[in-house]
């Protein structure tokens, strides 16, 4: 099958409720079931700024990007930033992943309930500032210019 065909087949496996998500507006609740099975809910996350990474393992641009996410992470979580790299279903088992993300210090989903997807291709990206409102919501993949535009102005907003 060739990336486009498994870009479709992805796409289509998601529910078609990221629609719902509007930048400007308060992110819809959601509830994240990470790699080790405990969950984490958005409530839990209100004061910090979030990203949700939407990858699979087939996706090169995801493969990119995890690297990325996961050194800036490093470098700005005592600021207030989390990140999570929510697997697809059509990527590898979480036991396959769980090798991968012992070395990583994002947290990896392998599900989220709530209006969050794939908006049609892969990596897609969102970003929850510390009020709860959506500041960013797209596919591809972030290049360092990208995050620090958008998450340093956020990270120097206090919490409400």
């Amino acid at each position: 099958m060739t990336c486009a065909a498994l870009l479709a087949a992805s796409a289509a496996s998601e529910p078609a409720t990221a629609a719902a998500v509007k930048i400007g507006e308060r992110a819809p609740d959601f509830e994240l079931t990470l790699i080790d099975g405990s969950k984490v809910r958005s409530a839990d996350l209100r004061g910090q700024v979030v990203i949700l990474n939407f990858w699979a393992t087939w996706c090169g641009p995801c493969k990119a990007e995890l690297p990325l996410l996961d050194n800036y992470y490093r470098l700005r979580k005592d600021h207030g930033l989390r990140v999570f790299a929510v697997a697809t279903e059509d990527s590898l088992p979480a036991f396959k992943l769980k090798p991968l993300f012992a070395a990583m210090a994002i947290s990896s989903a392998r599900r989220i309930k709530g209006p969050f997807g794939v908006m049609g291709a892969l990596p897609t990206n969102y970003i929850i500032d510390r009020a709860g409102i959506v500041r960013y919501a797209k596919t591809g993949a972030f290049s360092l210019d990208d995050l620090n535009g958008l998450l340093i102005p956020l990270l120097k907003e206090p919490a409400p």
